[in-house]
């Protein structure tokens, strides 16, 4: 067995994969989340490449050539030759290193609930009117760590979206996101009555977008409406629908979405009383 690297073209790539007639079926997704990755510059050089066994029958990597020639760039690759055909049973059978992991790594608190927020903003921004699923809604661990760098607010936002998920069950994704891209949108709006609000429910009167939040979220999480108590999507959108409605001071009674309806833009509008933004 023996192993050297390998600048691997689109077209050296294509014809090793005809050499692959025993793997697992290709999975799209991972392919198109290699080829991503291929194509912004991510990919690096690890001991983790393709192999063949010894009669030069592809045995591990098909998704990282069929990634190569998606992303129709050269990339270097180990190949190892003369793999030990009883080998290929134990290949790829250890745990994929995820956000959560990379983010810890790089000495983050939180660090589960913060990679799951960056995926949220990433989505958020580039596809909010999408399911937040499937394959189109992988982001690399790359991704998340430039994510991190460009909003480092995002872990001030996490400690709000924790308070308010712990006050009503929102999820800490949504909450997490809903604080942090109305404070970035509007920053001369104090969020302290708005989240005290939604987290206690104390002193409010019907019709007032916090309790209405407040009341539809804790509902969900009963299961005493007909939609998913852990969608961070649709809680976004009611997390924005009522922050909306109280910046604007509006009552709202009833927080419901349309099969169709798209995710609020944030409020520009304002009629908070200098007393009631803190001022």
């Amino acid at each position: 067995m023996h192993m050297q690297v390998v600048d691997v073209s689109p077209q050296l790539a294509a014809q090793w994969l005809t050499r692959n007639t025993s793997n697992r079926p290709l999975s799209k997704s991972t392919v198109q989340h290699l080829a991503g990755q291929i194509q912004r510059g991510e990919w690096q050089l690890t001991h983790q490449g393709i192999a063949f066994d010894e009669d030069d029958v592809l045995i591990d990597g098909q998704h990282r050539l069929a990634a190569i020639v998606k992303a129709g760039v050269t990339v270097p690759l180990t190949v190892t030759h003369g793999v030990p055909r009883t080998a290929f049973t134990v290949m790829d059978t250890g745990r994929k290193r995820t956000g959560r992991d990379a983010l810890a790594l790089a000495g983050e608190a939180n660090a589960t609930h913060l990679a799951a927020a960056l995926r949220g903003l990433h989505l958020y921004r580039n596809s909010p009117n999408s399911p937040w699923s499937g394959g189109s809604s992988v982001t690399s661990n790359d991704q998340l760590l430039t994510l991190l760098g460009e909003h480092p607010g995002i872990r001030d936002a996490l400690h709000h979206g924790i308070a308010l998920n712990r006050g009503c069950r929102i999820t800490v994704t949504a909450a997490t996101i809903g604080w942090y891209v109305t404070s970035e949108a509007r920053p001369d709006i104090d969020q302290s009555d708005w989240e005290e609000g939604v987290v206690t429910g104390a002193r409010l009167e019907p019709g007032d977008p916090r309790l209405t939040l407040r009341n539809t979220m804790l509902n969900l999480a009963l299961g005493n409406a007909h939609r998913r108590r852990d969608d961070s999507r649709e809680h976004l959108l009611y997390y924005l629908k009522a922050w909306n409605a109280w910046v604007e001071g509006r009552t709202i009674k009833l927080l419901r979405r349309s099969p169709n309806e798209t995710m609020p833009r944030i409020s520009n509008r304002s009629s908070l009383t200098s007393a009631d933004n803190g001022a």
